[in-house]
């Protein structure tokens, strides 16, 4: 489990092809990562990721296919920025939303406009997932923790921050870039409650209204 909050910026530094799967080594710098162990969680702009091998300053991950088909993974190359946060802790603060590291899409930014302070972003998601973002609602964009400012159909609006904006991936995007979208947890929780008890519950008629004392 992770907060959405980006702790540092992280690269590519080697691709290994393993079946159909791919073995990605990613440099950090920050020095929260210092003590990262083998089989310990890490949010890889927005994919939750198992550390299987680890240097003095770099991890080893092996990304399945199932990751690679629903997420931006396969197309990163040498160089690649990458988005990096630890599992979160009982004790820590609690500064983005619940984020699982469960990548639902994929993404694509349609505009980037540059604001006085700020930067105004609108993506463009597959529309089968509208129920799930909904203003003023938290999504997670490559792993950062961010809130939904306007929805029209299937795309969405963030605001991002100058700090957010320096100091995670977001400066490098450009338009037509894709992103992992993760939607937030618990209203898919809610969704799929909802939409069981439409499947289940006995159709409103008028005989339903006359059994209820209607």
């Amino acid at each position: 489990m992770f907060t959405g909050i980006v702790k540092d910026v992280g690269e590519v530094i080697a691709t290994t092809r393993k079946g159909d799967g791919l073995r990605l080594k990613i440099r950090f710098h920050a020095h929260e990562f210092s003590d990262l162990s083998i089989d310990e969680s890490v949010n890889c702009s927005g994919a939750c990721q198992t550390v299987v091998a680890r240097e003095e300053n770099a991890f080893e991950v092996d990304t399945v296919a199932e990751t690679l088909k629903k997420t931006t993974l396969g197309s990163w190359r040498i160089g690649t920025k990458v988005n990096l946060e630890r599992a979160l802790r009982p004790t820590d603060r609690m500064g983005g939303h619940y984020v699982q590291g469960h990548v639902d899409s994929v993404g694509t930014i349609t505009s980037i406009q540059n604001l006085s302070n700020s930067w105004e972003v609108w993506i463009a998601f597959e529309s089968s997932f509208e129920p799930n973002v909904v203003p003023v609602g938290s999504i997670a964009v490559d792993g950062i923790s961010l809130t939904v400012a306007e929805v029209t159909g299937n795309h969405f609006k963030v605001a991002v921050i100058p700090y957010t904006w320096a100091h995670t991936t977001m400066g490098t995007k450009q338009v037509g870039d894709t992103v992992n979208l993760e939607f937030d947890i618990l209203g898919k929780y809610v969704q799929k409650q909802l939409l069981f008890l439409q499947q289940t519950s006995p159709k409103l008629s008028e005989a339903r209204l006359k059994e209820l004392g209607y």
